[in-house]
């Protein structure tokens, strides 16, 4: 498959502290990739590495193939404010053709028809009047979802999408992201969730304090030492 991004000894940090070094890992097209790794890791200084948004002490972060950093839908965690916008649903999924538009003050047919598309796709579109402050967690996720699928259908960079949601409404944001996935949209997420890692994606990227634990096939590292004591921890925590 060719390769979308590569990660070659990247220093991440803020404020002259580091928080995560010697990173290494390449993303290809149609890849699943789930980043792991406990609070403080440096999991949502990545994020912004990746988004272009901060620059990396050292090392290199390179675009390459058929993507670009700005071709990149993100789903970035819900805030308080976010949850309470008042919108409507067809107004925020519109809302991920704005790069399109460039200095038009309006959407055109064709981005209005890709709205409803993919309202359609994710099965909201009998949502599309509602006001989004007045839906549930796991309907609010797949109209922001859907935004992001507004902006583009190479890769989606989700971090943490499932916080927050009932059980199931997690399993089916889950299943819907799988689909998304084998239909040839590039997935990297973040996520505190072990096993939901293990269950969906095809590669597994965990990073500890200061540095990189594992990077590889999920199979490979269900089979590591690290991926065998989180699954373990995790496993134990549940019971």
């Amino acid at each position: 498959m060719a390769v979308q991004m590569q990660c070659k000894n990247a220093s991440l940090g803020y404020e002259g502290a580091i928080v995560a070094e010697k990173l290494d890992f390449t993303i290809s097209k149609g890849d699943y990739l789930c980043i792991l790794g406990e609070n403080g890791s440096g999991k949502s200084t990545l994020i912004k590495a990746i988004l272009g948004l901060k620059p990396q002490i050292s090392g290199e972060i390179a675009w390459c193939g058929d993507v670009r950093k700005n071709e990149v839908g993100y789903l970035p965690q819900q805030t308080v404010v976010q949850k309470d916008f008042p919108a409507s649903v067809r107004e925020i999924v519109r809302s991920g053709c704005l790069a399109k538009c460039g200095f038009r003050p309006f959407y055109n047919k064709q981005e209005k028809e890709l709205a409803e598309n993919t309202m359609k796709q994710l099965e909201i579109d009998a949502l599309a009047k509602r006001c989004y402050r007045e839906l549930s967690g796991g309907q609010q996720q797949r109209v922001l979802l859907a935004r992001a699928l507004c902006a583009t259908r190479k890769m989606l960079l989700l971090d943490e999408p499932v916080t927050g949601l009932d059980p199931k409404a997690q399993i089916e944001l889950y299943e819907l992201i799988a689909k998304l996935n084998r239909e040839g949209i590039t997935i990297i997420m973040v996520s505190h969730d072990v096993a939901a890692a293990v269950k969906y994606a095809s590669h597994i990227l965990h990073i500890g304090s200061h540095r990189q634990l594992f990077f590889g096939k999920t199979s490979d590292y269900v089979q590591s030492r690290t991926g065998k004591m989180f699954l373990e921890t995790e496993a134990a925590d549940n019971d």
